[in-house]
């Protein structure tokens, strides 16, 4: 019970960072933060360290974390570790892919078509959702949990790109040509397609950071 008010707290922290809810540039102080959530400073502090070590937060002072600035540098460097990793991982999961797995994927696929009515941070959610189906096939745990802490990197940016450039519609589009690549046991054009879906978004969020940030 315990650990699902944590896991609670920390998914309403980011979602709230995505959001805009938090101040930015300022100290998050873990009392003020406390009563805000209506619980005890231990999950707090709790909370904010896996935030910090995840790249939501940056230290602030002696012993203060604040919400880290979006960083064109980062973002950069995500979007690129992502393309040359990526790919890789769904060369590997495409022969292991079943009509079950492209069947979860199609699901998740709906999900986001109709995400309108979502938050920012739930459709961040979603679309992770929808690259895991995908490469778990794999069975390439060091890469997998590589990926995944890349996308856990990137929510703050995903979120922030879907919220500002609108993003989703032209993202929706390239997930259906990849999951066409997939059914076809095509692994070239799907890395093709995964490989353009990651430079566009990337490349679209970093000249925008370049220019307003």
């Amino acid at each position: 019970m315990q650990q699902n008010k944590i896991d609670s707290l920390y998914i309403q922290l980011k979602r709230d960072i995505v959001q805009g809810e938090l101040p930015q540039g300022q100290a998050l102080k873990q009392t003020q933060l406390a009563m805000r959530y209506g619980v005890s400073r231990i999950p707090i502090r709790d909370t904010l360290q896996r935030l910090k070590n995840e790249g939501w937060l940056s230290s602030h002072g002696k012993s203060s974390v604040m919400i880290s600035p979006l960083n064109t540098n980062d973002a950069e460097d995500l979007y690129l570790m992502r393309l040359h990793i990526e790919p890789m991982l769904l060369a590997h999961a495409i022969p292991n892919t079943n009509f079950e797995t492209l069947g979860k994927a199609k699901d998740i696929l709906l999900q986001l078509q109709t995400s309108e009515q979502r938050d920012i941070f739930q459709q961040g959610e979603l679309n992770w959702q929808f690259h895991r189906c995908l490469y778990l096939p794999a069975q390439r745990l060091a890469l997998f949990e590589t990926v995944a802490q890349l996308h856990r990197l990137c929510g703050r940016y995903i979120g922030f790109q879907e919220m500002e450039l609108d993003y989703l519609s032209h993202s929706q589009d390239e997930h259906k040509a990849l999951l066409t690549a997939i059914s076809a046991q095509d692994i070239q054009e799907a890395s093709r397609v995964l490989s353009e879906h990651i430079r566009t978004a990337g490349e679209q969020l970093v000249n925008y950071l370049r220019l307003s940030v």
